[in-house]
């Protein structure tokens, strides 16, 4: 046990050191922005891998490394952004209780449901993006700044090009709540594929604690989500920041159902032959066009449910 105790302590250490250094590596470079969703791999692999422990001292590691390197503002930032949602994510993840306790048969684990895994990673990126905004003072100058970046660089190209003040408004009002929409939504995927490639790893070096599970049959968003989402889309109607607080709660969620509609085409698709180009050009017409991902948005939204995985105890 004691040697257990040090080994988690170590591999947290170092995941907490790897994962400030990419952090640092994003904040350096804003084109490699991408970086610091990906500091969370090292967070998820230790915590689904060697526990609690592990994670905590991961997070601590990291935050110190970041606050000690750089700011002590920097380090509260990777910290909210994508430090605690990996550990929190890695500790659900490796959550199970007897499975006789939920009707499920005796000497079996039922493993938290991946649906609510989902779910509360929407709820940690939409508390984190509220809380990053407090910090930073975001409110509608950051967008309509924005906004006016993009028309001058617009008229640059095209001298022609010169909107009136009621169209250049129009836009700043649809930017304001695009943009945490946006950010939410991408915040959601990019720690869920971080999530998904932390599981893969672990489990091939056999140190996973869950089970593998068939994601196109088991992610999906928990039905009360659903409730949170029209929540959002109301408070879209208020103006202000209530109206952004909504932007950002349609697209952390929206993106969970969107993930879900996802699985659940992979699931519909299963053993048809065709199957293989028709989901390279589903994914790429919704990275082109965008439109077509209203329809695996409503396709999550229809298809909501929590599958428990349940495996042998002491088996994974």
């Amino acid at each position: 046990m004691k040697n257990w105790n040090r080994t988690s302590l170590i591999t947290g250490a170092l995941a907490g050191v790897t994962a400030a250094l990419l952090s640092m590596g994003a904040n350096t470079q804003s084109s490699l922005a991408i970086v610091l969703y990906a500091s969370a791999l090292p967070i998820l692999i230790a915590g689904l891998g060697w526990g609690n422990t592990a994670a905590l001292t991961a997070i601590i590691v990291a935050g110190a490394t970041a606050a000690s390197l750089v700011s002590p503002y920097f380090a509260l930032l990777i910290l909210v952004v994508t430090l605690v949602p990996a550990a929190w994510l890695s500790h659900l993840a490796n959550l199970a209780r007897p499975a006789s306790e939920l009707g499920g048969p005796e000497g079996a684990l039922a493993w938290y449901p991946l649906s609510d895994i989902l779910g509360h990673l929407a709820g940690l990126v939409t508390l984190g993006m509220i809380i990053v905004a407090t910090i930073v003072g975001y409110d509608s100058s950051v967008s309509d700044l924005m906004v006016d970046m993009l028309v001058e660089a617009v008229k640059a190209q095209e001298p022609l090009y010169n909107p009136d003040a009621a169209t250049i408004s129009q836009f700043k009002s649809m930017f304001t709540l695009a943009l945490p929409l946006v950010q939410g939504a991408l915040w959601v995927v990019m720690l869920f594929a971080a999530y998904y490639v932390a599981t893969r790893i672990v489990q091939m070096s056999g140190k996973s604690l869950r089970p593998r599970e068939d994601i196109p049959s088991s992610l999906r968003m928990h039905r009360n989500a659903i409730f949170v989402f029209l929540g959002g889309l109301i408070l879209t109607f208020l103006g202000g920041a209530p109206a952004a607080i909504g932007a950002l709660v349609c697209g952390t969620f929206g993106a969970g159902f969107l993930l879900s509609g996802f699985a659940s085409f992979h699931f519909r698709t299963r053993g048809k032959s065709w199957r293989l180009p028709v989901l390279w050009i589903a994914y790429l017409s919704v990275l082109v066009f965008t439109i077509p991902a209203v329809f695996f948005l409503l396709s999550g939204l229809t298809d909501t449910r929590r599958t428990i995985a349940v495996t042998p105890t002491g088996k994974s």
